[in-house]
């Protein structure tokens, strides 16, 4: 069954406040990666479309800054209410064009719109200070400006929230924004442009440059004096080959990047809560968040008793198309990113591991895996050191808590961990000693647009959500008086 966007979805460039082609009149195809149909064209941004947008955020660099804080605000919170208000039509779209279930597509857009709800608060709570120098001879004025034009690349997976916590800070913070999101899920963002465009959002403020061929698009940005900062949420060898190329301009960049999650189970642990955890951290989206709990170590113990029960669990999942009713697990994003995920299992399998149950790519058309545990994954598989991005649960054993958490530890990846314990001794020590950014205890769920969102060692550096959140999208002066 082909499944159709609904009507009024934009296909075109959002700049200047309005939707324009392509400087070249290309287009390129949106699939459905449940089905491989085509579901629009869309504008192909050029690198001259991207200068132009950077010639609008130039222009209003200086008003927009100046822009009362409660204003900006306002805009923000009218652009929350307008995404709520359009809920339906944005959970339709990113179970179509990105392929999660619509359950789950209706809760990240009311993720994703509470960052436009957070940052229209925390914009008239940008505050510095001031204090009477040592020696008594002067007044020390500390204040925060707007770094300027900001590049933002986000990722494909949560097409909604992951732009909207780099449009909320950037905006309430004072800077102009361009988005260039990722090839797959160009609606989505699309969607969110007329959302702000209605909200009243001066023309130039937010561009929206959808391409195939984001090196090309981003590269003239990228040495242009007039961009200030680049926030980019994908895989670490993007993130990387972007510091590389900011750094002759020294350019301000926070990186959002992958992810090789530790899931400890102690043998103290409430094992059904444990396995509640497991589903939560390892299968919403599919396992396609670089939160996923890609290495679940499990006490010895215990660790017969928790694979029968998270099989159980997962044997019932049922994989359908995003709309498809009761549809627990969708497609993954393309065919080659399964046959990626076939490659790790099949090597985990070679190395000794035993499949409990899916592990094998089905017949039919499609990005489809099936759900699939892997019990007793020797350590030498790749999957324990490569983010899966897929709807795979790789068990492992542990005899003791040291053992657990140097394994844990045990990849250049920090973003997130989690572990089951009952023991509050033990959950402050391994709190502590886990080597991660965000560390879930006896939950299996993190995200919270008050927390500070990101990672440690390759994972990257800065933070999005939170109080912090804003403070990437300024400037600190010191006036000496």
């Amino acid at each position: 069954m082909t499944h159709i966007i609904p009507a009024g979805v934009p296909t075109q460039l959002w700049m200047g406040g309005k939707l324009v082609d392509s400087s070249t009149d290309a287009t390129f195809p949106v699939e459905d990666p449940a089905t491989g149909d085509v579901i629009a064209h869309v504008a192909d941004a050029s690198p001259e479309d991207g200068v132009r947008a950077l010639d609008l955020a130039a222009a209003v660099r200086a008003d927009w800054a100046c822009t009362p804080p409660r204003v900006r605000g306002e805009i923000l919170r009218t652009a929350f209410e307008l995404i709520q208000q359009r809920a339906d039509t944005f959970a339709r779209v990113i179970a179509i064009e990105m392929g999660k279930p619509l359950h789950e597509a209706r809760a990240e857009v009311e993720y994703g719109a509470s960052f436009l709800h957070w940052f229209a608060e925390e914009a008239t709570r940008i505050s510095g200070r001031i204090s009477t120098s040592p020696s008594g001879s002067g007044t020390i004025l500390v204040t925060k400006e707007p770094v300027g034009p900001v590049l933002a690349i986000t990722p494909w997976n949560f097409p909604l929230a992951m732009a909207t916590r780099k449009i909320g800070p950037a905006l309430a913070a004072g800077c102009p924004i361009l988005i260039k999101p990722a090839a797959e899920t160009p609606l989505t963002m699309l969607l969110v442009g007329q959302a702000f465009a209605d909200a009243g959002l001066p023309a130039g403020v937010l561009s929206i440059l959808p391409t195939s061929d984001a090196a090309a698009l981003t590269a003239p940005l990228i040495t242009d004096p007039r961009l200030r900062k680049i926030t980019f949420t994908g895989s670490t060898g993007i993130g990387k080959l972007l510091v590389r190329q900011s750094a002759d301009r020294l350019l301000r960049t926070s990186m959002e990047l992958g992810g090789n999650a530790p899931l400890l189970v102690f043998d103290d642990a409430d094992i059904d809560a444990a396995v509640d955890g497991a589903m939560a951290a390892k299968f919403r989206n599919g396992g396609q968040a670089c939160t996923a709990a890609n290495r679940i170590h499990v006490a010895r113990s215990i660790s017969e008793e928790f694979g029968e029960k998270l099989t159980e669990r997962i044997a019932a999942l049922r994989t359908g198309h995003g709309l498809d009713s009761g549809t627990d697990i969708g497609p993954l994003i393309t065919t080659k990113q399964r046959a990626v995920v076939d490659s790790l299992v099949q090597d985990a399998v070679d190395k000794g591991a035993r499949i409990r149950v899916g592990g094998s790519i089905p017949d039919g058309p499609g990005g489809f895996y099936p759900p699939t545990v892997l019990q007793n994954v020797t350590p030498d598989a790749r999957l324990l050191r490569e983010e899966i991005f897929g709807p795979v649960a790789a068990i492992t054993v542990f005899d003791t808590e040291a053992e657990a958490i140097t394994a844990a530890n045990n990849t250049e990846y920090g973003l997130a961990a989690y572990f089951y314990t009952q023991s509050l001794d033990r959950a402050s020590r391994v709190a502590s000693a886990l080597e991660a950014g965000m560390v879930g205890v006896n939950r299996g769920i993190i995200a919270d647009v008050a927390a500070p969102f990101g990672g440690v060692k390759e994972s990257g550096f800065g933070r999005e959500g939170s109080v912090e959140g804003i403070e990437e999208y300024l400037d600190t002066k010191y006036i000496a008086r």
